[in-house]
């Protein structure tokens, strides 16, 4: 027996304990996560029943704790903080993940929770199209096709709501074209956010937690500046100094987002674009079947349709995509999928 054949079963062993990790990490934080942003988007605190408006707030506070976590990992591991990229393309992929979060947050106050998760789905347009502009990627005709059903899939979703949702928590401001709009310039930054962040991986030799810190450093400065142009930052402070479940919530939502972009980076670099785009499928999924279950939202059967044309859709991508590896000489696989990292 060759030191080859020896070798395989512990490696192998090492990588399903590293696949488990990534799962359970993605599932558990980012499961939790949905929960908690329609949580506090779309649930009154207080016996005045008011709500909590300010997105931007959010992004800041999820931003600051993920560079102070980001920052302690290097220090504590003796990793110099070093950019390694120019801090200009940090600033750009900053800049367009905070405008990513904050569509995404205040599309919450239009559309409910699962309309917004399964549009999601949707990204893999806008990151086709980037991926052509940034990256020179081609795609085929199959992978065309399945972004035709899985837009057509969520088109569905959108247009066939179910009957008046049920939930006490329904903020009645439900606008679908204002929430279309919104999810829209989500899915536009969110594909330029994940394209660029590939292209960052591929053309430095950086570790996780440096992209993360930087990132977040300047996502905290622009969505400062920005509360602070609004005017919102003391009305955000206030109300969270007097609703404090709602500031435990902000503290909880923080936490896990922060702990999610460490699973996140570490998916993408680990297993590549694929393997991290059908956890994000399972973890769709499971957030749509809690939040109809916790916050009582109706199902049409259209919506059922719709829910299985772009779930099927991309099972099928996952499972077409799990053929041999190409030999070296050949792009790589993962060079060429579609990549579906989804910001929290």
């Amino acid at each position: 027996m060759s030191g080859r054949e020896m070798a395989e079963p512990p490696l192998k062993n090492n990588k399903l304990l590293k696949g488990g990790f990534a799962v359970s990490g993605i599932m558990s934080t980012l499961v939790i996560y949905g929960i908690l942003q329609e949580k506090i988007m779309r649930i009154p605190y207080g016996p005045k029943k008011e709500y909590f408006k300010y997105s931007l707030f959010l992004v800041f506070c999820n931003r600051i704790t993920t560079s102070a976590i980001s920052a302690g990992f290097l220090m504590a591991s003796q990793k110099a903080l070093d950019p390694i990229a120019p801090v200009y393309k940090y600033c750009i992929v900053s800049l367009s993940n905070v405008l990513t979060t904050a569509c995404q947050y205040e599309a919450l106050k239009y559309v409910s929770f699962p309309v917004q998760t399964l549009a999601k789905c949707a990204k893999m347009i806008p990151v086709m199209l980037w991926g052509g502009i940034m990256m020179h990627k081609k795609y085929n005709s199959r992978d065309y096709l399945l972004a035709l059903l899985v837009t057509l899939g969520c088109s569905i979703f959108i247009l066939f709501p179910g009957a008046d949702d049920i939930s006490p928590y329904n903020r009645g401001r439900e606008s679908t074209v204002w929430g279309v709009l919104l999810m829209v310039g989500y899915l536009g930054c969110d594909g330029f956010t994940s394209t660029f962040q590939d292209k960052l991986f591929k053309g430095y030799d950086m570790e996780i937690q440096t992209q993360i810190f930087y990132t977040t450093v300047c996502s905290c400065i622009l969505s400062f500046i920005g509360l602070s142009l609004q005017g919102n930052l003391l009305l955000a402070i206030e109300f969270v100094s007097r609703y404090n479940d709602c500031l435990l919530d902000i503290v909880l939502l923080s936490t896990v987002a922060t702990i999610s972009q460490f699973f996140i980076s570490y998916t993408i670099r680990t297993f590549g674009a694929l393997t991290f785009a059908a956890i994000m499928t399972t973890r769709q999924l499971v957030s749509i079947l809690l939040s109809c279950l916790w916050f009582g939202h109706p199902l049409s059967w259209e919506q059922c349709i719709g829910a299985v044309i772009v779930f099927g859709s991309l099972y099928a991508k996952s499972f077409l995509r799990s053929s041999p590896k190409p030999p070296p000489s050949e792009p790589n696989e993962d060079e060429a999928s579609i990549p579906l990292k989804s910001n929290p």
